[in-house]
């Protein structure tokens, strides 16, 4: 059995993981608040805790949500790659179907809070390269324009160096300041908006991790709310661009806006 294998029976992980109304509707918590533990998630689903672990394991299986510990405590994100990628493999082919798709996803989230009240976002999938090819095409400006809304990275790779975007045109639209750098697995800037000018300063940490003949992507971004930027919906669609650039050498062609 080859890597792919489990890397392609993810699509049937992720409809038989949604198909259930318990863990919709966990996903439906996560999504409104991440980072809760398991005593938190199994209030109010009239269920043993046991059972809630059942059903966060399908999610987990399915990519559809990621973990992280911290001390005694193992808290839950929602991760919304993999119905990104879901969407783009059977939706974006058909455009009247897309923008239909588009206008219902848009008036359902302008109901909701544009940003969930978390501490952290984060994302994770599965990329079909090498981690010196990801790391080039997340510094490198020629390969951010064709995935990054046609923006242009300029990345200073030491502590303390500038790492930045021009838009196309030639203007600024995100600045931030290398923290940790860990050449081809670990990189971590500051993350200033320019279009969200009441935002704060917040904090990205990108992760490479080798995976047979794929690379495990992980983007974390810190006190994400804070940076009023709209990150919840952006980062699963820059995510899926370089996704796709990578793995078919050609862009996903998303609109040149943030």
């Amino acid at each position: 059995m080859t890597i792919w294998s489990p890397i392609i029976d993810l699509v049937d992980a992720i409809f038989k993981a949604l198909a259930d109304p318990t863990r919709r509707a966990l996903l439906d918590t996560l999504r409104d608040r991440g980072g809760q533990t398991l005593t938190e998630l199994e209030q109010g689903l009239g269920m043993t805790r046991f059972g809630v672990m059942k059903h966060l394991g399908v999610l987990e299986e399915a990519g559809l949500i990621v973990t992280r510990r911290d001390g005694r405590f193992k808290y839950h994100y929602l991760n919304a790659l993999p119905i990104q990628e879901v969407a783009d493999r059977w939706m974006a082919p058909y455009a009247k179907p897309l923008a239909r798709f588009a206008l219902d996803l848009k008036n359902e989230l302008e109901r909701r809070p544009t940003m969930p009240d978390t501490p952290n976002y984060v994302l994770e999938t599965y990329i079909r390269t090498t981690p010196e090819a990801l790391w080039e095409a997340l510094t490198k400006p020629e390969w951010t324009r064709q995935y990054y809304y046609g923006s242009a990275v300029h990345a200073e790779l030491s502590v303390g160096g500038r790492f930045y975007y021009l838009d196309p045109k030639g203007e600024m639209n995100l600045d931030g300041e290398v923290l940790e750098i860990e050449p081809p697995r670990k990189l971590v800037t500051t993350f200033k908006a320019m279009w969200a000018p009441q935002g704060q300063i917040t904090k990205v940490m990108y992760e490479i991790e080798k995976f047979g003949e794929a690379c495990k992507f992980t983007v974390t971004h810190f006190d994400a709310a804070k940076s009023q930027a709209g990150v919840e919906s952006g980062w699963p669609m820059v995510i899926a661009g370089l996704k796709t650039l990578l793995e078919t050498g050609k862009p996903l062609g998303l609109p040149e806006t943030m």
